[in-house]
């Protein structure tokens, strides 16, 4: 398992021109870079190109899969930069090989004209729930202990999650590409959970599934080393895909990001069923 410093490593982009970066890969051993991973150097990247402005929302399309074994570069377009807003395009590439495109929204926030928010859902507080062994760094916990690994475990399309990263450094930004990595994990899992044989523990083993495209929003600034609430919920999933939802939450009931995520979750085609013990990288 990676550390906070492999983890934060990777997210220092090393400049290789104007506008231009490369950067490395947290081996998670499953063969591919974790989508989350690219999205976390997505939001540092775009916040490099404006520093006078707040990431406010990034949409990523996942084109191909990157590889554990080449080093990834990352090119920021500027498309527009003025008094309050700007919009970058992100491109994360392998030579020609196109991985991930996103269009990034950033701000120099207004003062409130109206406001309103959701409440956050009632759950209990995180100390009473078990820590996941995901890595050192990360403490995460699951409202009602679910395991959307078990393919044996039926429930509703809705998910929550309790995340901190206590040792993460004081930094807004980071704390952005964080929440950017923890928002990847959970809503295909979430969209399999009604479904009787179908669990995560089945991807890129038995199921081929594959994150399409991500919309994180951000509505106010949050602090990773806190803990955060991630309600997902899954609305529909059908024809060989999935949709699904969050709200991101403070502990103390504050609305602080929101996403949105389509997903594949479908047979393997032919000939791209993985042999037996291994995973597949479609």
């Amino acid at each position: 398992m990676s550390d906070l410093r492999d983890l934060l490593a990777v997210l220092d982009l090393a400049p290789v021109g104007e506008g231009r970066y490369s950067a490395s890969s947290l081996d998670e051993g499953h063969g591919v870079v974790f989508g989350g991973q690219l999205l976390a150097q997505t939001v540092v990247a775009a916040a490099a190109a404006m520093p006078d402005k707040e990431v406010k929302s990034v949409h990523t399309v996942f084109a191909r899969g990157a590889a554990m074994d080449q080093p990834l570069e990352i090119d920021v377009d500027v498309l527009h930069q003025g008094r309050a807003l700007g919009s970058a395009s992100v491109t994360i590439h392998q030579g020609d090989r196109l991985c991930t495109r996103s269009t990034v929204l950033l701000h120099a926030p207004d003062a409130d004209l109206i406001r309103h928010a959701p409440v956050m859902p009632a759950v209990g507080a995180p100390e009473g729930l078990t820590r996941r062994p995901v890595a050192p760094w990360w403490d995460l916990r699951i409202v009602d202990e679910v395991d959307i690994s078990d393919p044996d475990l039926v429930g509703p399309a809705e998910l929550g999650v309790w995340s901190r990263v206590p040792d993460a450094p004081d930094d807004p930004i980071i704390s952005q590409a964080l929440l950017a990595y923890v928002s990847d994990g959970f809503l295909i899992g979430t969209a399999m959970r009604p479904h009787a044989g179908v669990g995560q523990s089945q991807a890129h083993v038995s199921i081929s599934t594959t994150v399409l495209s991500h919309t994180l929003t951000f509505h106010e600034p949050f602090d990773a080393r806190q803990w955060l609430f991630l309600w997902h919920e899954s609305p529909y999933a059908g024809r060989g895909r999935g949709y699904g939802r969050a709200d991101v939450f403070t502990e103390d009931g504050a609305l602080v990001a929101s996403f949105v995520q389509e997903a594949m979750i479908r047979a393997f085609a032919d000939g791209q069923a993985p042999a037996a013990g291994q995973r597949s990288k479609h």
